[in-house]
């Protein structure tokens, strides 16, 4: 399962750098900053299980709760 939770955060670093005009450098250092992607550790669960656009939305959300500006 660690592989398969790694291939599909590598994707989701890359469908955010995308919506956001990021580098994927730049999505893992803000993503990292806001916390996202210990969230995203924690719920995998059933993150997972939506499409990348809503967890991209979800994401974009809960950086901007924890002070994120995009």
């Amino acid at each position: 399962m660690a592989k398969d939770k790694a291939q599909y955060v590598v994707a989701l670093i890359a469908e955010f750098a995308a919506s956001f005009h990021l580098t994927a450098k730049e999505a893992v250092q803000y993503l990292s900053r806001y916390k996202a992607l210990e969230l995203y550790d924690r719920q995998y669960g059933y993150l997972h299980t939506q499409s990348f656009a809503s967890n991209v939305r979800d994401l974009a959300a809960y950086c901007r709760r924890m002070g994120g500006a995009l």
